[in-house]
Formats: structure tokens, sequence, C-alpha cells
């Protein structure tokens, strides 16, 4: 970046499964940051507008989707209030170096998060991802991203419990104070929360045996506290940056400054 021009900011959009999170970063400072569910976006343009007009320029709107349906919702928002939309993976290239066959297939909030938490720790890490679906991913100490892992997210698979059978109820998910499940409900948030906990300490274990060494584990998405539990007992997550996604999209458009 030429550091005789000021820091641009950013009106950074994670254009997510089910809601679409918007903030002003600039640098890594987060701010201002908002949540719009995907499919009640009518008041998203005057939100896009207020934002925008409070921010000092430079300035640039920089999104990142994996949902093309709410993504021209937010174009369309925003390009009502004369607002061109820079997108991660189009207008943009990809934020982070890959080992993929088809890197353009990959989901960019991964690759979003992935720089971000790259960016800041510069060594290899795993980015654990607790949303709509999971993914957890592996960075390299080279910053390559190397993929990942899906499954689906905790409310997902609650939903497709009671979906699926005659009497399982639909659950609210929160964090577990039992071990061993004493009624049904207690049984399917506990079954839920400790299989994605299991999932992740094997993925990391596995992801370390590739790697040669333990990755930093940093973890994000709505439901990252209630699967990785109080992080000054835990050993296997060292942090929960729940605006990671958001930073990664600013990452993207701040490398496109790098001469």
């Amino acid at each position: 970046m030429d550091e005789s021009n000021e820091m641009p900011s950013v009106l950074a959009c994670d254009v997510g499964n089910t809601a679409t999170h918007l903030a002003r970063v600039k640098g890594e400072a987060v701010t201002c940051v908002q949540k719009v569910p995907n499919g009640r976006m009518g008041g998203l343009a005057e939100l896009l507008a207020g934002m925008w007009n409070e921010m000092p320029s430079p300035k640039k709107l920089v999104a990142c989707s994996v949902d093309p349906g709410a993504l021209e919702a937010l174009e369309a928002a925003a390009e009502s209030v004369g607002l061109p939309v820079l997108v991660v993976g189009r207008d943009l290239p990809l934020p982070i170096d890959t080992d993929l066959p088809d890197p353009a297939a990959v989901g960019m909030d991964r690759l979003c998060a992935a720089v971000a938490a790259f960016d800041r720790l510069g060594v290899a890490c795993v980015v654990a991802d607790f949303g709509t679906a999971i993914t957890i991913d592996c960075v390299n100490d080279a910053g390559v991203f190397l993929g990942g892992a899906i499954m689906p997210g905790l409310a997902m698979s609650a939903r497709g419990l009671h979906a699926g059978t005659a009497q399982l109820p639909e659950v609210e998910i929160d964090q577990p104070d039992w071990t061993i499940g004493k009624d049904t409900r207690q049984a399917i948030v506990g079954g839920l929360v400790f299989a994605a906990r299991g999932a992740l300490r094997h993925l990391v274990e596995a992801y370390a045996t590739e790697l040669g060494h333990w990755p930093i584990v940093i973890a994000t998405g709505g439901d990252a506290k209630v699967v990785c539990g109080d992080l000054q007992t835990s050993d296997l997550v060292q942090a929960i940056v729940e605006d990671l996604v958001l930073c990664g999209v600013a990452a993207a458009y701040y490398k496109t400054l790098v001469k």
C-alpha cells in the first residue's frame, strides 16, 4: 500500500447463507456492525447510504458472497443509492493463495476469513467458522489456503433431526453445562455441540499431522462461543474473532493497493 496515501475505509459486506453482515472497516478496526436477514432487505439501501455517508474518504464498498440471490439484492440496493460494489472473486482477485484445483469454486467467506486470520498471525492456522454451515479450514506457514471441511451448522442439524424423525423436537441451541443429557432436549443439544467440538479437535489434529506442527486455531461465526466454550480453559482454540470475515473482505481490497 502506498504509505503516502491515507488508508481507505471499507464498507465491508459478508453476504452469508441466512443473513448479510455489514461493518465499517479501516485497517483492523471494525465498527458499526449490522446484520440484515436475507429475504428481508427492504431497508438495506437506506442502511448502506447511512453507513457510507458517515465514513471518511477515500472509501469503497466491498462484498463477499455465498448467496447469489442475496448478493443481487445487495447490489440493487447499493445501485439505488449510487454505490458501486466490488465483489471478491469477481471484481477483486482472490485474497489468498490456494492449493486447490478450482480456487474460484470455494466459498469466498472461507477465503476471506483465512486471509484475515493469517494476516494477523503470520503462521499456520486453522479457521473454524460456526455459522449456518460449519467450515474448518487450514492455512500453512507460507500463507497458502490448503482447504478444509464443511458440515451442517448446529441449527441446521437440529432442524434435520426434527424433520427426519417422528418424535424428536426442534430445539434451541445453547451451551451445555452438562455432560450426560438427562432429557431429550439435553441429549440433542449436547449431541450436536459435543459433535462439533469433536469434529474440530479431530480435524485440527489431522491438519497438525499434515503441517508437521500444531497450528493456531481461530474461531468465528454465531455459534463459536457455544462450541468452543471458555477459552481460558481451552487447550484447542486460541481466540474467537467475531468479525473475521468482514476483516477479510476489507483485506481483499487492501491487497489490491499494495505496490
